[in-house]
């Protein structure tokens, strides 16, 4: 079902799970301000393209699935608001500022770059546009995942989030694992913070029994959408997992590659085995 807006949400096709699939990054919908001076062709490159297709299952196996429509390049609904690149305005930030090191690297809320070296403006932003990304794409996203994480945990006792995400093969140098190949798969909870560690083992290994190579919490540990939303001491359970864009797209010409398939096929095996595993942990 689409929903008007700067999201779509699948609502689960069978019986209901306490699970919420979500994918931040797969938007690429431009909006009317959006005039960046970085060409298209890198702006892709910051796209988690076709991400929500690969968990296109998560319904049919009764988890729902919320997908953001506009670009991460225009505001990163997986930083926090107060991740402000005070460089990159016109003016001072009138609220509070809490940079982090992805901002001092160029990919804060507001992206200063779009690849290393390559500027995403040729102006500064005023506050007003920026505010106005927040009130029309960024809070609109997070309130609806937010909703979605408290009715599940109200109607169940326990609620699973998998933040769903893709990382280039090798890391560029705004990455900290500058020009290392990656894995497979990276599974993170910020170090056990965010989801039953139990749960994020268990994820690594069934990937690992598809063929895959998976690393955990390395060279990310799960960005602000996880913090935000697991407290697995309150039965929230957040947990943010990263595919190689080499097993399922053609990375130069960011077009889905012959593996495509295959990776939504392995996926959607994750989720069934997924459903299983938090039935048998909900109780």
């Amino acid at each position: 079902m689409e929903t008007p807006g700067p999201f779509l949400l699948t609502p689960p096709r069978t019986e209901e799970v306490p699970l919420v699939i979500d994918s931040p990054h797969s938007g690429m919908e431009w909006p009317a301000d959006f005039r960046p001076l970085a060409s298209r062709a890198a702006i892709l490159s910051t796209w988690d393209a076709w991400v929500d297709e690969l968990w296109a299952g998560a319904p049919d196996v009764g988890a729902t699935l919320l997908a953001a429509r506009f670009p991460r390049a225009y505001v990163d609904v997986n930083r926090a608001a107060t991740d402000i690149d005070e460089e990159i305005l016109d003016a001072p930030w009138p609220g509070p500022v809490s940079a982090t090191d992805y901002t001092r690297r160029g990919m804060g809320l507001i992206r200063r770059y779009a690849l290393p070296g390559i500027p995403m403006y040729d102006r500064k932003l005023s506050v007003a546009e920026v505010r106005r990304r927040l009130d029309q794409c960024y809070h609109p996203y997070r309130d609806a995942l937010r909703r979605l994480i408290d009715d599940l945990h109200l109607r169940h006792g326990v609620v699973w989030h998998v933040d769903c995400h893709s990382m280039k093969s090798r890391g560029n140098e705004m990455n900290i694992d500058s020009g290392e190949a990656r894995p497979d798969f990276v599974v993170s909870d910020r170090m056990g913070t965010t989801c039953d560690p139990a749960f994020t083992a268990w994820t690594a290994e069934f990937l690992r029994g598809l063929g895959y190579s998976v690393q955990i919490n390395d060279p990310y540990k799960g960005g602000d959408l996880v913090a935000a939303f697991g407290a697995p001491s309150r039965r929230r359970h957040s947990l943010q997992i990263e595919i190689n864009r080499g097993r399922y797209l053609d990375e130069a010409a960011c077009a889905k590659g012959s593996e495509f398939a295959l990776a939504q096929a392995s996926l959607t095996r994750y989720l069934a085995a997924a459903v299983v595993w938090i039935r048998t942990h909900s109780a």
